[in-house]
């Protein structure tokens, strides 16, 4: 009798396992980021898939509005991870001594320009996203336009009060539109385009995504915006060609960092080794076409097979270090058509 109820306790308690496992506190990681919002449940779920004891808490804005909130917090940091931000961002964070220096494992084998040169490393690269120009060909149907070719092309007067393009000082996609310019043209140059360019804008938004989806709905003729978002619609079936103008665009990598001072070091060391690894290479190229680890096939389709030979020749650093003398500039030339922030 007693050794039947041994058993049965036994296998009780086996039966309870499992729920007692899933039962244990998991360590709550508040992640900053400034991905696209419908990637954050997939890289939430992956992840906490991947990294068992560990939940995301996402807090998520456009590029400028994180890195600033970062910068503002870098006393007292409330972030214990960044997973989704500009490498701009993240080199100007290491200017300031804000990212904990960690080597992921297997960092090693992500492409050389898609990780830090520090060692141990501050930061690692994901994927790269790249200025596009979003143009409605029906729009451009109903009211004449012709289809640009590079960025000289919009500055024709036909497309007055047709251009939406990205804040820089809050998107990330209008900043590296910005440095993409002063890198292949030179600042003088650059700054007189864009001075050229400003008569034709409408309006600058505080969203790097929201140009092409303001030129999808048919509000605008064309949107600059990001490669990402121009796929995405145009493979929902929006009327948009993806144009990758020929004198070069400029691109920016997305990446992840460790806040100094995160009070979960642990989890977020294992986090940090989760978004190198192929899967989570994989599940980036599920939104981008060039991703961190060689080897590993996008899966996403309707990316224009010229874009990747028509990135300029970028200086991340150098940029990263200029970044708010280039906003100031930016801002006391052109702020005046930018939206209101919400």
């Amino acid at each position: 009798m007693q050794r039947r109820v041994l058993n049965a306790a036994l296998a009780l308690a086996c039966a309870m396992l499992p729920a007692l496992a899933s039962a244990q506190p998991r360590t709550r990681l508040t992640v900053y980021t400034a991905l696209e919002n419908e990637q954050l449940a997939p890289f939430k779920q992956a992840a906490e898939a991947a990294v068992p004891g560990v939940e995301i808490a996402w807090v998520r804005d456009s590029t400028g509005v994180i890195t600033a909130r970062l910068i503002a917090e870098r006393q007292n940091p409330r972030a214990d991870l960044v997973w989704g931000l500009s490498v701009f961002s993240l080199l100007q964070m290491e200017a300031l001594s804000m990212l904990e220096p960690y080597t992921p494992a297997g960092a090693e084998a992500l492409r050389p320009n898609f990780r830090s040169d520090r060692s141990p490393m501050t930061w690692t690269g994901m994927d790269a996203f790249v200025s596009a120009i979003c143009f409605n060909t029906m729009v451009a149907q109903q009211r004449g336009l012709p289809r640009p070719g590079t960025w000289a092309d919009l500055l024709n007067p036909a497309f007055r009060g047709q251009i939406a393009m990205p804040n820089p000082a809050s998107s990330g996609t209008g900043f590296l539109t910005v440095a993409g310019w002063i890198g292949s043209m030179g600042a003088e140059r650059a700054w007189d385009y864009m001075t050229k360019l400003h008569e034709n804008v409408q309006v600058y938004t505080h969203s790097g995504s929201a140009p092409c989806n303001n030129a999808a709905r048919g509000e605008y003729g064309l949107g600059i915006s990001l490669d990402m978002r121009a796929v995405t619609l145009k493979n929902q079936g929006a009327p948009v060609e993806i144009i990758v103008p020929t004198d070069g665009v400029g691109f920016d990598l997305e990446g992840t960092a460790i806040l100094r001072g995160s009070r979960n070091m642990e989890a977020a060391r294992k986090l940090a080794d989760f978004a190198v690894t192929r899967a989570a290479n994989e599940l980036y190229g599920r939104f981008y076409a060039v991703l961190a680890l060689p080897g590993v096939q996008a899966a996403v389709r309707g990316y224009p097979a010229e874009f990747e030979q028509r990135l300029v020749s970028q200086d991340f650093r150098e940029v990263a270090l200029k970044r708010d003398e280039i906003l100031r500039d930016w801002a006391a030339r052109f702020d005046g058509k930018s939206a209101p922030r919400n």
